[in-house]
């Protein structure tokens, strides 16, 4: 197989359509995967979006969305994908994988580029019991057909929870693409940016969600949990036509004891059936740890994330992902800032942190 190599100007309608409809049929595909996503990341940030595409012919037989960055070092980096756990490549066949991935870091050491990062998972599931302490893995939950079957699916203590918030006067709002208004960004926005003060870790811009919420159109929605006309809960969903992914999702502590993530957590689901959709991640966690069990109780099964990162050329794949020297820094002195000064601050530093 001949193989040539070229890139994708993102914005030209045929070519982000071409793009998404692979994208869209892929098996391991993500909604990161989209065009969208490229698009947020150079409206908001300035960092270039390279899209490459691997052709046999005028076939696309595998494809990766990469960035630009640079981090609060100066240093450049390529990175598949920033923000987020997954990019990385998606191919027809493993020689077209290997193919697009060798130009990439030739195409990245010709331009003074050492090092290059690809965000990908392995391609199967396993048991939550089987899956070893400590390792980095995504969760993901098979939806059946409808709301119904998925509550009927859930063990009753996590029914009763979900109760638990509705019993404690809670309800909640879903708003979908273009129906998204500026006043609903603001609500999701608050809560998210209050949370991260509390975990130490620099928000993101509003411009961030704002270009996000545009770029994905029809393909994202936001949840908001209410306390009579108070939002309590908020999250944020992007997907492709038959999976979706919660990149944030927080509630205000002070009202932690009303439940309001379980009620959160059942807004993003049923409405994802609704939305006949087959697969939801809810994102990252670590074996053992909190977040972990949380997700495991809704049903999701892991599958281990494969980060790969390339230093001039070589492979180095490590069994843990650890955050930048840089962001451990910045999360141990973050939550004593007043919240006026982490939303101020936390923008023009979260932006250098690809993770």
């Amino acid at each position: 197989m001949s193989l040539s190599f070229s890139l994708l100007t993102l914005g030209t309608p045929e070519d982000d359509a071409r793009w998404d409809m692979f994208v869209h049929a892929h098996p391991e595909s993500t909604p990161y995967h989209l065009c969208a996503w490229g698009k947020a990341v150079q409206a908001s940030y300035g960092f270039k979006p390279e899209y490459w595409l691997a052709l046999n012919g005028q076939e696309i037989v595998a494809l990766c969305p990469t960035v630009n960055m640079r981090s609060l070092k100066a240093k450049k980096s390529i990175c598949s994908l920033p923000y987020c756990d997954l990019g990385g490549i998606l191919a027809l066949d493993d020689e077209s994988k290997l193919a697009l991935r060798e130009h990439i870091l030739a195409h990245s050491a010709a331009n003074g580029i050492t090092s290059v990062e690809l965000r990908e998972s392995d391609s199967e599931l396993t048991q939550a019991s089987e899956a070893p302490a400590g390792q980095k893995v995504r969760m993901l939950l098979p939806l059946p057909e409808n709301a119904e079957a998925l509550m009927a699916q859930f063990k009753s203590k996590l029914r009763s929870q979900i109760r638990k918030a509705e019993k404690n006067g809670l309800s909640f709002k879903i708003i979908k693409g273009e129906d998204i208004s500026l006043a609903n960004t603001n609500d999701f926005y608050d809560i998210i940016a209050e949370n991260m003060r509390l975990l130490g870790s620099p928000v993101h811009s509003k411009a961030w969600y704002q270009a996000l919420i545009r770029a994905y159109g029809q393909h994202v929605y936001i949840a908001l949990v209410y306390s009579d006309d108070i939002a309590i809960g908020a999250a944020l969903v992007i997907k492709t036509t038959s999976k979706a992914v919660i990149p944030w999702a927080s509630t205000r502590a002070k009202y932690n004891r009303l439940a309001p993530n379980m009620l959160l957590y059942w807004a993003v689901l049923s409405e994802a059936t609704h939305q006949q959709l087959n697969e939801f991640d809810f994102g990252r966690s670590t074996v053992g740890e909190g977040t972990f069990n949380f997700k495991k109780q809704w049903g999701c099964l892991p599958q281990k994330l494969n980060w790969q990162s390339f230093e001039n050329g070589s492979i180095k794949t490590a069994e843990h992902i650890n955050m930048s020297s840089s962001r451990a820094l910045i999360e141990s002195v973050w939550q004593k800032l007043p919240l006026s000064v982490t939303n101020s601050i936390g923008p023009k530093v979260r932006k250098y942190i690809s993770l």
